[in-house]
C-alpha cells in the first residue's frame, strides 16, 4: 500500500516522545477486545469504520493499530474527510 499523501509516518520511538502532548489527538483504531488487551491510555479507542468526525479539526490526530495497515486505512479516512494534520505510526502496537 502506497503511503497516503500528506500523513505523516512516525516511528514508536519518536511516538514515545510525544505521547503525553495534550496538543494531539491519539486514536487507537484496533478493536475493543485488542485495546483493552493492550492499550495505551492516552488513546481514545475508535476501531476502524467508526465515526471519525468528532475529532477536532485543529488538532493533530495520531493513528496507531497493531501492526500499522488499519491505521493507515484510519489516516486515509480521515484526509478524506478534511483533516489536514494526521499522523500514521508505524509498525503499531506490535513495535510499541
Amino acid at each position: 500500500m502506497m503511503p497516503t499523501k500528506g500523513v505523516k509516518n512516525i516511528s514508536t520511538a519518536e511516538l514515545k516522545k510525544i505521547i503525553n502532548d495534550k496538543d494531539k489527538v491519539f486514536v487507537d483504531v484496533r478493536t475493543q477486545g485488542e485495546y483493552k488487551a493492550r492499550g495505551l491510555k492516552q488513546f481514545k479507542n475508535i476501531p476502524l469504520g467508526s465515526d471519525f468526525s468528532k475529532l477536532p479539526k485543529d488538532k493533530e490526530i495520531v493513528v496507531i493499530c497493531q501492526s500499522g495497515m488499519r491505521s493507515k486505512q484510519a489516516c486515509s479516512k480521515l484526509k478524506k474527510m478534511g483533516y489536514t494534520n494526521v499522523t500514521n505510526v508505524r509498525g503499531g502496537m506490535s513495535a510499541y
